[in-house]
């Protein structure tokens, strides 16, 4: 594990920030409701009426990742859209610029580890992107991304380490704060960061008491050896069941954010995350993968202490029968 040197930027996401990409967004993004999850609450002491789930597997794509890959393509020039993008991706944030891309018309090119998940993969085939495979580490995806911008002339577009991403994802924030005034805990998952730091943003701007809590697996523990040593730093492996978490580093971008308004983060185990998976399916009828039921499983776990009315946040849902019955092979 070392360390990596902070970003010398040092600017923040505004709340400005993320309502224009609410107004670029509107009418494209879905507005994923805030499902009552009173059952849930009772087993883990909260009050009826007081715990919410944000479903982003509702979302177009199937994951928050529309969000931000919408607002960024939405910035580019025509010249730069006609030369095509590419991102690199575990899974959601490819199928994200994948869909994003085919409504601006875009060319787009999608580097995924060679481990991932035959429902992602075919979610981005089924997009239009063109497929390269490149190891299995983030690393590997961005330097396989970063030679076919020099070779193709293609926009990359990053899957959390920068402004108009972290705008984007923090939309999911907005309207939380927007449909929940009151809301005073909010659980979000952590993988590289753009979702965790958009959120903390969009909360602490318009609801400034309550707490944001990250969850993060325990096989990627990137944001807590971060907060350890002040700084971003980039562990030697990263493994786990949440393929959409496993970053080897937190993005320098993000983890200015996340020092600025995460409160707490905490860790997740995989059995917590697949038993999440299963309560999911069987009490409240969502599917979800074990990256988006990971803010189920730190409550059901007991790792996450909530107070008064809660909203964890589910990342997506890009699973389908195959993945599920693996994961749940008793089922």
């Amino acid at each position: 594990m070392t360390s990596v040197a902070p970003s010398t930027s040092t600017r923040l996401v505004s709340l400005a920030d993320i309502r224009a990409a609410a107004s670029a967004l509107r009418g494209v993004a879905v507005r994923t409701p805030l499902l009552p999850a009173d059952e849930l609450a009772a087993s883990i002491g909260l009050e009826a009426g007081s715990l919410f789930l944000k479903p982003e597997m509702l979302q177009r794509g199937g994951a928050f990742k529309f969000r931000g890959a919408y607002t960024f393509l939405a910035r580019l020039t025509p010249e730069a859209r006609s030369r095509g993008v590419v991102a690199p991706s575990s899974g959601n944030h490819a199928q994200a610029v994948a869909l994003a891309a085919r409504l601006f018309n875009v060319p787009a090119t999608v580097v995924m580890p060679t481990t991932v998940t035959a429902a992602k993969r075919a979610g981005a085939q089924r997009l239009g992107a063109r497929i390269v495979l490149a190891g299995t580490t983030t690393a590997d995806r961005m330097a396989r991304a970063a030679e076919l911008v020099a070779a193709e002339g293609l926009t990359l577009v990053p899957p959390y380490d920068n402004h108009t991403i972290i705008a984007g994802q923090g939309t999911t924030g907005l309207e939380i704060a927007e449909d929940l005034p009151n809301v005073e805990t909010v659980l979000v998952p952590v993988g590289g960061g753009g979702l965790s730091a958009g959120v903390a943003t969009a909360i602490k701007s318009l609801a400034p008491h309550a707490r944001v809590i990250g969850v993060e697996p325990e096989g990627a523990p990137k944001l807590t050896r971060a907060r350890e040593h002040g700084a971003p730093v980039r562990l030697a492996r990263t493994a786990g069941l949440a393929d959409g978490l496993l970053a080897v580093e937190i993005g320098t971008i993000p983890f200015a954010h996340h020092q600025a308004y995460v409160d707490e983060v905490v860790l997740v185990e995989d059995d917590a995350m697949r038993d999440a998976v299963r309560y999911l399916l069987d009490r409240l009828k969502i599917v979800a993968e074990p990256s988006g039921a990971i803010t189920v499983a730190a409550l059901r776990s007991r790792v996450a202490t909530p107070r008064g009315v809660t909203v964890a946040i589910l990342s997506g849902g890009n699973m389908e029968w195959s993945g599920l019955r693996e994961l749940l092979p008793d089922g």
